[in-house]
């Protein structure tokens, strides 16, 4: 009979004792070596772990006593570094197949961001009440762990303790199906990262077509947030061969502050992991807010209603220029060959559309060169790295979505 899997188990043994013990139970009668780590941001004196969070204090340069003395979120941060640094060593090492977390809210802010730093297909299961409420999307983020919702808090109850050994029968078979993942011989094809929005469809359509006929594997990210972020995250791990960075839109949210930022590492994870990669300023025309919630700064602004929630409002001439600055900056830092594809022909689908004010009057039209040459003016002229081409086309055309293809793949037979 093969060893049994060990899983990490994280929990809080100051206020959640009985689950992780119940936990570890469940893990052992699905044939699986419990890791208990205590991740309590005070010291006390409950046993059980086999590492204490004085342990993991340490691991992040702290002591169990001075976290006690700091406010939650100040302790919970330095629990995370200490917590995602023991994880990450016992991954590599290949002293643990998966891991799971049972917490309330704050818990599951910690246990969460330990699991974040594993790395992708590596299991991850958290056990909360926060699994069943709309904000998992920032736990979970560019990561792929698996939420049980507990239904009720963590009290334990005939339903919670079913919930529990549920999750953990769960982890317990992921970490079998991990393991023999790993033993698996044989090559996969490389792949590629290409990020979509659905006004994009028609050119990632294409470039997909074209990539998976050239015997690649294709992975799209939704640019609406922890879309780039995963793209970012796989590409700095190196889990992709190459990028079509189509779809850049995430960083005009950054720079206006609309609901779909991916944060200010976007445009950052090729570059510095020294994979190639093809840019285009595909959908930076527009900032994305919730329809009725656009701040009253921008109430002068272009805009175009996308759908029942989200409102489009048009990229300006001033925004444009610092989106080529921010390009520049991130692209300059690039280890390996890239190229920037400009299609002056319009940035997305939009282009056939109107211009209204938020009171539903006509403006003008989406499609506004001009505005979109200051984009291009700004990054020819801080570029210091990687190739620019402008191109006579729309980012739909068939011709643009071809020369993405052409240009990756001559970057990667180079690098």
């Amino acid at each position: 009979m093969a060893d049994p899997v060990r899983i990490a188990v994280l929990a809080t043994l100051d206020s959640k004792s009985e689950a992780a013990g119940h936990v570890c139970g469940s893990l052992r009668n699905a044939g699986a070596e419990p890791w208990l780590l205590d991740l309590s941001l005070r010291p006390h004196g409950k046993p059980g772990a086999a590492m204490t969070g004085g342990e993991v204090a340490a691991m992040a340069g702290r002591t169990w006593e001075a976290l006690g003395e700091l406010d939650r979120s100040a302790a919970a941060r330095a629990m995370i570094a200490g917590g995602a640094r023991a994880l990450a060593d016992a991954q590599a090492a290949g002293e643990i197949s998966g891991a799971i977390g049972v917490g309330g809210a704050n818990g599951c802010t910690v246990f969460c961001g330990m699991m974040r730093a594993l790395p992708p297909m590596f299991p991850k299961v958290m056990v909360t009440p926060v699994a069943a409420t709309a904000a998992v999307q920032w736990y979970v983020a560019e990561s792929d762990i698996a939420m049980f919702p507990t239904i009720s808090d963590i009290v334990m109850n005939r339903i919670t303790r079913s919930i529990m050994e549920n999750a953990a029968h769960a982890v317990a078979a992921m970490a079998r199906s991990w393991e023999d993942q790993r033993a698996r011989t044989g090559e996969s094809p490389p792949l590629i990262g290409v990020s979509s929005f659905g006004n994009l469809q028609v050119a990632v359509d294409r470039i997909t077509g074209q990539l998976q006929d050239a015997g690649y594997e294709v992975m799209h990210f939704h640019a609406s947030g922890p879309g780039g972020k995963a793209l970012e995250n796989l590409a700095s791990r190196r889990e992709l061969a190459g990028a079509i960075d189509l779809t850049t839109s995430e960083v005009t949210d950054l720079l206006t502050g609309g609901v779909y930022s991916a944060g200010p590492d976007r445009l950052t994870g090729a570059a510095t992991a020294g994979l190639p990669q093809v840019v285009a300023p595909g959908a930076i025309d527009h900032t994305n807010w919730w329809v009725g919630e656009c701040p009253e700064r921008f109430r002068d602004r272009e805009f175009y209603q996308y759908n029942m929630e989200i409102l489009l409002m048009r990229t300006n001439a001033e925004e444009m220029a610092a989106l080529g600055a921010m390009f520049a900056e991130r692209l300059n830092r690039s280890k390996a060959p890239f190229v920037v594809l400009v299609p002056s022909r319009g940035f997305s689908q939009h282009t056939i559309r109107r211009t209204h004010d938020l009171d539903g009057n006509e403006i003008g039209s989406w499609f506004q060169p001009e505005t979109d040459r200051h984009f291009t003016d700004a990054l020819r002229g801080k570029l210091s790295a990687g190739e620019l081409n402008v191109m006579d086309v729309h980012i739909n055309d068939p011709e643009f979505a071809d020369a993405c293809v052409a240009e990756l793949r001559r970057l990667m037979d180079r690098n």
